[in-house]
């Protein structure tokens, strides 16, 4: 096998192996951290899912959907809490009878336009200026994430527990969602 060959292989190799520990690390924070128990406003998202995604506080909902609630709130101009009934309205209205088949995933695009639609239709606004709102949150989110995985993978090169090739490969399968952050 030719150098090269044996170098990229060592570096998805490290990469996937990063990756699985990072998911483990917040999948370890997530039954580590007590959460407050379901409320409306606190299972309430933005992005009008339930769950099914790792996140700043270990996973969707908590914190982090009142928090998304009122940032949104913010960008709307309209109360949080007529934010978060929206919200928890259209999340019960499409709530799914069943789950998806192995390997299908909802049409997310469909979902994000029916969520803009809902919350226009429930605040009184136009449906533009939601879904930008919403676009410009996702993107702040992505924008976190980023840094953080950047801050993380710097820290192991600085330890000596990554070369910078590899931080770097790391970065690219994470970018190009082969590792972790797929679903954008």
């Amino acid at each position: 096998m030719s150098r090269t060959k044996k170098m990229t292989l060592g570096l998805s190799a490290t990469a996937l192996a990063l990756g699985a520990g990072i998911g483990v690390a917040g999948m370890a924070s997530a039954t580590t951290t007590p959460t407050p128990s379901p409320s409306v406003s606190s299972s309430a998202t933005p992005d009008g899912s339930t769950g099914g995604g790792m996140g700043k506080h270990g996973g969707r909902g908590g914190e982090r959907g009142v928090a998304q609630a009122s940032a949104l709130a913010e960008k709307l101009g309209v109360e949080e809490a007529r934010v978060t009934e929206a919200l928890q309205a259209f999340r019960e209205a499409n709530k799914p009878s069943t789950p998806p088949a192995d390997g299908e995933k909802p049409d997310a695009a469909a979902r994000d336009a029916a969520l803009a639609t809902s919350l226009a239709e429930a605040l009184g606004i136009e449906e533009s200026k939601v879904a930008a709102a919403l676009e410009e949150l996702r993107s702040e989110k992505r924008a976190e994430r980023a840094a953080a995985l950047k801050s993380r993978l710097d820290q192991a090169v600085a330890d000596g527990k990554l070369t910078q090739a590899e931080a770097d490969a790391v970065t690219k399968a994470v970018e190009s969602g082969v590792i972790g952050g797929g679903r954008h």
